[in-house]
């Protein structure tokens, strides 16, 4: 089987030369290997090193650089779709690195009978500081993140979204490729459409990458609220694609100010309850997070605040999301570029 790897960039002149070395040390043959470079109209020297590497071809079937005028990551998967041949498309994030059997066992998992599959995929700092290993922590765990299962290792199983993917191109091409529409969503979507055409998604923690994670506390706040401001409008066009999970930061907010204003009447005790309750959670799950982190630094005892400002930051993002569908004209404009 040959491979399609796209690999979409906006000004990632810094991380794309990981991305290239991991890509240089796959155990998979190269001349199975179609890469697809996508430039989103970066203003740094990234479309320069894309161009740089596809002149060294380096033994691939073939490597192209493709624009991105819409900048946007489901704009920028369509264009990997629209210009690769592969009999399987896999998704590379220029902010992760990727084991050198990557491709190889997604090829294997496939190859199995498979038409979708992705595996394990925890964060991983940039930087090897106290400070940076405590936002890892906040990244990493569970009560500040995410059930979803390819942040952790596991058993193979069916799932209903997977990180870092590998596609049968008869899948993609079923469901035309992403909605353009959905700018933080456009996953969430594009599996909940694929498993509704019938295609099962396979969970196999032998497929091993990792995402680095925001450089700042600050950045990680603003990715919360954006995420969280996508699953409000993701509502209005495809809220079949949600989970429940998805919205406890937003009744977590909610839940602030219907006590809040209770609490103005004199009615005080469901608000004590609540963050009576809240905050017996977070410092359990601070605690847990230390425990498990085995190396204790002075900067752990922030994750409380942490833990706080990330589901307020979601929570208040899904708010404004709720708040924008009114306004968003192209919500009813279905855009597949596939």
């Amino acid at each position: 089987m040959t491979v399609s790897l796209g690999i979409i960039a906006y000004n990632e002149e810094k991380n794309l030369i990981n991305i290239f070395s991991d890509l240089l040390n796959q155990d998979f043959d190269r001349q199975q290997i179609e890469v697809i470079l996508v430039d989103s109209m970066s203003t740094d020297n990234t479309r320069a090193m894309m161009e740089e590497f596809a002149k060294s071809e380096n033994g691939f079937l073939a490597v192209k650089v493709a624009e991105n005028r819409k900048k946007t990551q489901p704009s920028g998967w369509n264009v990997v779709i629209q210009n690769s041949q592969g009999d399987i498309l896999i998704r590379w994030d220029a902010h992760a690195r990727f084991a050198p059997d990557f491709i190889s066992a997604s090829v294997r998992c496939i190859e199995s009978g498979e038409d979708v599959c992705g595996g394990v995929r925890p964060c991983i700092t940039d930087e090897d500081t106290p400070y940076k290993k405590t936002l890892l922590i906040a990244e990493n765990s569970m009560f500040g993140s995410s059930f979803a299962p390819y942040r952790r290792s596991g058993e193979k199983e069916y799932v209903k979204s997977v990180f870092h993917g590998a596609y049968r191109r008869t899948a993609v091409e079923k469901v035309k490729g992403f909605d353009e529409r959905l700018i933080r969503t456009e996953d969430n979507d594009f599996h909940y459409r694929l498993r509704k055409a019938g295609f099962k998604i396979c969970f196999d923690d032998r497929i091993k990458s990792s995402q680095i994670m925001r450089a700042s506390f600050s950045k990680m706040l603003k990715q919360k609220f954006q995420n969280g401001k996508w699953i409000g409008m993701t509502t209005a066009v495809q809220p079949g694609c949600l989970e429940l999970y998805h919205f406890v930061p937003f009744c977590f907010v909610i839940g602030i100010i219907i006590t809040g204003v209770l609490a103005l009447f004199g009615i005080w005790q469901l608000a004590a309850l609540m963050w009576g309750a809240y905050i017996i959670l977070n410092l359990a799950m601070s605690v847990v997070s230390i425990i498990q982190n085995k190396r204790f630094h002075i900067s752990q005892l922030l994750l409380p605040f942490m833990f706080l400002l990330l589901h307020l930051s979601y929570g208040v993002g899904t708010v404004i999301g709720f708040l924008k569908i009114p306004f968003w004209k192209e919500r009813k404009n279905v855009c597949y570029g596939g």
